[in-house]
């Protein structure tokens, strides 16, 4: 056994951890491999907070860890503010033990004189930003772990603006994090009054903002009876999505019985992510048996949603984040358009690795567009930049994120719900689907196909690979990818764009990330991002082509699906 993970396992059996604790982590040492993994690292602290397997170790979830996290974080809102009295937000999501993490994360908080609002039930991570910048608070953490299997959960820290934290406050709380070096260091006795409760009244503060950002109530009025499927996976979309949607006016929303309960073992899925064709089985077979017009389904802490609608042969069809994040774009548009609202200083945001197509509808409603490094994130950073002199209209990601608005600083599925069904009335009142929307803007803009290749490897030579990899696409770029040729290069590592014809450079100014992006002479694009922490590397293809009749869709998808099998053997390790 490794010296040093037993030398560390054995603190955990002193009197400064409770007797559950010290009870299993005696179990460990009779099974090494778990020992091993409970205790051979500290669990790391990174730019977006926590995220862990729960259980004894200092490489779990546990009470002793986010106790950890939370002084950090305590500490460094003193350091911040020295001379004036802080405040947080605290809410959580339906994992098992999220509700208890939340109360430790309150109680160090108040230890430490921070003042803290605790939501009394679980709420989506959409309102916890809400929260953040309704009670003028200095941070927020949001007890989740998002879509990772159930032996997960996580904690994510946000600062005074309602987005996840971001340079310097990210690396800030990391080092003060890193300080806590004894479990003696955490205060964990609560300071009762300084918790408040959030109770169940809040949700109409926070609905009462999103209905304002509605485009088309008069449409709904008048077809707020198209059929929608809702399922918040056991989630915290259960409380607020279909409250919302129908105090919105959709008269017709049917529930998925089994996944309405709230359940931290999902046990209907195999994992609890909209991403994932099979999280939505349930919700497509209810509605077929209900003949329903649309599917949403929600992620565990309701930030992102993932949907599916009626084709052209009156299949429920699955659409991907980048369809999903262009039709809302398109509809959002659209709706102000007819409605004759300003475009002046107005603006959207989409991520580097999200369809290019959402900048093409940008340009043709004449509204400019910013794009960012993955993440929601940087999303937030946008419009926190651009506030008092620009309005953030929408903006989304890839991965089924979307924001409306700028009443949350995060990817919001509560807001997102409501806009989709909307556009669903909206389209209904023209005789048309969400599917005919869609095919409408791929015969104004042309078809943009979206593929993701995931390469993993193992151990520290994957890793190594990885790297090696990287380099060699650096130092000698494809000329050609599947038949298209390269024109440009955008390297974010060395923030510079390249034109291979000319050798031209131009700076990108975005943050250093190690990330490629080889553009072709026919719109086809080819972004290039390695994990940083594990050997995983990650290819976004997008591939472009005109479409005339909608009649051709199919047989331009096969065609880039063919050009898709070209371009993934050059990339394959």
């Amino acid at each position: 056994m490794n010296i040093e993970i037993k030398k560390r396992a054995e603190i955990w059996l002193g009197a400064d951890f409770d007797e559950e604790t010290r009870s299993r982590t005696r179990e460990l040492f009779d099974n090494e491999k778990e020992l091993t993994e409970a205790f051979y690292k500290h669990l790391e602290f990174g730019t977006g907070g926590l995220r862990g397997i729960m259980g004894v170790g200092t490489n779990r979830m546990n009470r002793y860890t986010v106790g950890m996290a939370t002084q950090g974080l305590a500490n460094y809102l003193k350091r911040q503010c020295p001379n004036r009295a802080t405040s947080a937000a605290v809410s959580y999501d339906c994992r098992n033990n999220s509700r208890f993490f939340a109360e430790i994360t309150a109680a160090v908080l108040s230890a430490n004189g921070v003042k803290v609002y605790l939501f009394a039930e679980l709420r989506p991570t959409p309102e916890l930003s809400f929260a953040v910048r309704y009670f003028n608070c200095d941070a927020g953490v949001m007890v989740t772990a998002s879509h990772n299997p159930k032996e997960y959960n996580g904690y994510k820290a946000y600062w005074n603006d309602g987005g996840q934290v971001t340079e310097p406050h990210d690396k800030g709380i990391i080092d003060e994090v890193a300080k806590i070096n004894s479990i003696n260091d955490v205060r964990f006795t609560a300071r009762p009054e300084l918790i408040a409760t959030i109770d169940a009244d809040f949700d109409r503060i926070y609905f009462d903002s999103l209905q304002s950002l509605v485009l088309s109530p008069e449409t709904t009025a008048q077809h707020g009876d198209v059929k929608i499927v809702y399922t918040p996976i056991h989630g915290t979309g259960a409380p607020v999505v279909a409250s919302f949607l129908r105090r919105l006016g959709f008269r017709n929303i049917i529930h998925v019985d089994e996944q309405d309960r709230v359940d931290g073992n999902f046990p209907t899925v195999v994992s609890p992510n909209p991403e994932e064709p099979e999280a939505l089985t349930l919700a497509l077979k209810k509605a077929e048996t209900e003949h329903a017009d649309l599917v949403m389904a929600t992620d565990p802490d309701a930030d992102r949603v993932g949907i599916a609608v009626r084709n052209g042969k009156s299949a429920m069809e699955l659409l991907n984040g980048n369809q999903l994040a262009s039709l809302l774009t398109y509809y959002i548009f659209q709706a102000r358009q007819s409605k004759q609202l300003t475009v002046e200083n107005h603006y959207t945001v989409k991520t580097i690795v999200t369809t290019r197509l959402m900048t093409k509808i940008a340009d043709r409603f004449g509204v400019e567009i910013f794009d960012v490094l993955t993440g929601f994130k940087h999303i937030a950073t946008v419009i926190r930049e651009n506030e008092g002199k620009k309005k953030f209209i929408c903006g989304g990601e890839e991965s089924y994120g979307f924001l409306i608005g700028d009443f949350v600083r995060d990817k919001d599925a509560v807001i997102s719900c409501g806009i989709i069904a909307e556009a669903a009335a909206w389209a209904r009142a023209q005789g048309k689907s969400l599917y005919d929307v869609l095919m409408d803007i791929y015969c104004e803009f042309g078809v943009y196909h979206n593929r993701l290749l995931s390469v993993t490897r193992k151990g520290k030579e994957g890793l190594e690979e990885i790297v090696a990899l990287m380099k060699g696409y650096r130092a000698n770029p494809p000329a050609t990818i599947a038949g298209s040729t390269i024109v440009v290069v955008n390297d974010y590592l060395n923030s510079v764009s390249t034109e291979l014809a000319t050798g031209k450079q131009t700076r990108l100014y975005l943050p250093v990330s190690d990330v490629l992006q080889f553009i072709a002479d026919d719109d086809m694009t080819v972004s290039v991002r390695p994990s940083g922490t594990e050997p995983k590397i990650k290819y976004y293809f997008e591939f472009f082509a005109p479409m005339e009749n909608r009649s051709n869709y199919q047989a331009i998808i096969d065609e880039l699906d063919k050009k898709y099998s070209q371009a993934k053997a050059l990339f394959t390790l």
